[in-house]
């Protein structure tokens, strides 16, 4: 599982650690580090690491004193270190730098050495934690460059332009840096780990300068994590002990979100699967999957309200479940029917613009700050919270931490996925999961899969496929 902390909680680790060490050590250590990562990128896509040439984009904070060090350690194993610098900056680093041997090039000197390919891998040293969103001269005209041409980039502590919290300043339009590879030290920061941003850092690698315990906003799950909790029936298990998961979805109008939200449940191994929805969708469920049972019946879990549409008498079948204690997943159209209070036990699972109905917010809102928002929904409503997107994050009530899926590909945001990410959900419930690790496992099973098969399978052919990640998950557990 991985971790990532806000620049608050970041500073705050500093300040013990720089009391305990100074300030010196902690740069020098994430120097070593940076430095490490960059000698073993450029031997990988140069063959070699002296005689390559390294373009160090230099800031004027201690992001910048970083590369500064860092390329004094390449320069004595041969490398050609340039620096390109915009005012001030860390002096002592730049003093290191240029005793061992690196060279001050101009902005135009450095833009025309990127430009004729005299540049093996440029180091992203301008702005760190602290920066502000998007860059400015002269510093903008470097990340068009790099945005055009390829070379590697890799950034120190995160790509500048970029902010480390929400909102992270990448919308459309904003000038920063894209990343092959960000080095970060200690922890991981947000824009690490939520995307859109997450796509601008590539790979991100952490390095341990020694900054002890740290609390973390952030808990973001790997596919071991889903193995750990990914419920394996037993040799004595049968249908009812792998759980009963009763799914009430889909309408007239909206007939294939019954089918999807059963199909969900089914190829996420429930031990049954009944379904309670509508009378004009029950003989499609079947057709699609003989399997079902349609009628009601006990069961250790619900789903509702996919595909509802305008349901008659909605607020009482949602009250009435919550009110039983069942496991419970409310997806869709069943929002518009919560209660003003839930309990734990139940998963809602709203995308960005079903959250900020529930909120009273604008979408842009919630999207500028979805942490937040996902917070803010599980403490209000007193429900465990999934928010649908390209960060799929669980939040639950009195947690300090939001917990992130698994990523995938984009392919997965299509009409329909969410209804059999719901089934899924009420699967896992019915098995026996929490609603956090019930979302957690549901929503990285569909990223997982989709990443394993690529390209725009719809959402009931995907579900297929659950089968070989659930076993290789089994397998994993074993």
């Amino acid at each position: 599982m991985n971790r990532a902390v806000t620049v608050e909680q970041m500073r705050a680790a500093e300040a013990v650690a720089i009391a305990q060490v100074g300030d010196d050590a902690l740069m020098q250590r994430a120097a070593a580090g940076l430095a490490g990562v960059v000698g073993r990128e450029v031997r990988a896509r140069a063959g070699k690491v002296a005689g390559t040439t390294v373009l160090v984009l230099v800031g004027t904070g201690n992001n910048g004193g970083d590369g500064l060090f860092a390329g004094m350690r390449l320069a004595r194993r041969g490398v050609r270190v340039l620096a390109v610098r915009a005012g001030l900056v860390h002096e002592r680093g730049w003093q290191a730098l240029m005793g061992a041997g690196g060279r001050e090039v101009s902005g135009v000197q450095a833009l025309a050495a990127l430009r004729g390919g005299r540049v093996d891998l440029v180091v992203d040293a301008i702005l760190g934690i602290g920066g502000r969103p998007g860059l400015r001269a002269p510093w903008d005209d470097f990340a068009r460059v790099l945005a055009d041409i390829w070379v590697p980039v890799v950034a120190c502590d995160l790509p500048s332009g970029v902010c480390a919290d929400p909102p992270f300043g990448v919308s459309e339009g904003a000038v920063y840096v894209r990343a092959d590879v960000t080095v970060t030290f200690g922890e991981r920061k947000l824009c690490h780990i939520v995307e859109p941003a997450r796509s601008a850092c590539g790979r991100v690698e952490v390095i341990d300068i020694g900054l002890g315990d740290c609390p973390a906003t952030v808990l973001a799950w790997e596919p071991g994590d889903v193995a750990a909790v990914w419920p394996v029936p037993g040799v004595s298990s049968d249908k009812y002990a792998r759980g009963v998961v009763g799914v009430d979805a889909g309408s007239a109008r909206y007939p294939g979100a019954g089918v999807l939200a059963c199909t969900g449940a089914v190829y996420a191994g429930a031990g049954m699967v009944r379904y309670t929805g509508a009378s004009q969708v029950a003989s499609r469920v079947v057709e699609a999957l003989p399997n079902v049972v349609v009628g009601d019946g006990r069961v250790q879990a619900r789903v509702l309200g996919c595909g509802w549409g305008e349901r008659t008498y909605g607020e009482g079948v949602v009250a009435q479940a919550v009110e039983s204690g069942v496991p419970l997943v409310v997806d869709a159209d069943g929002l518009r029917y919560l209660p003003a209070r839930a309990h734990p036990g139940v998963l809602l699972t709203p995308h960005a613009g079903e959250l900020a109905r529930l909120l009273d917010a604008s979408r842009d809102e919630v999207e500028a700050d979805p942490l937040a928002a996902v917070h803010e929904a599980a403490d209000r409503l007193g429900a465990t919270v999934l928010l649908k997107g390209s960060t799929q994050m669980v939040a639950s009530p009195g947690d300090d931490a939001v917990h992130v899926a698994v990523p995938g590909p984009a392919w997965t945001a299509q009409a329909g996925s969410g209804d059999v990410l719901a089934g899924v959900c009420g699967a896992l419930l019915a098995a026996g999961l929490s609603a956090t690790d019930a979302a957690l496992a549901a929503a990285s099973l569909q990223a997982m899969t989709a990443a394993s098969h690529p390209g725009p399978l719809p959402p009931q052919e995907l579900a297929r496929w659950f089968q070989e990640t659930i076993a290789g998950l089994a397998a994993t557990d074993c």
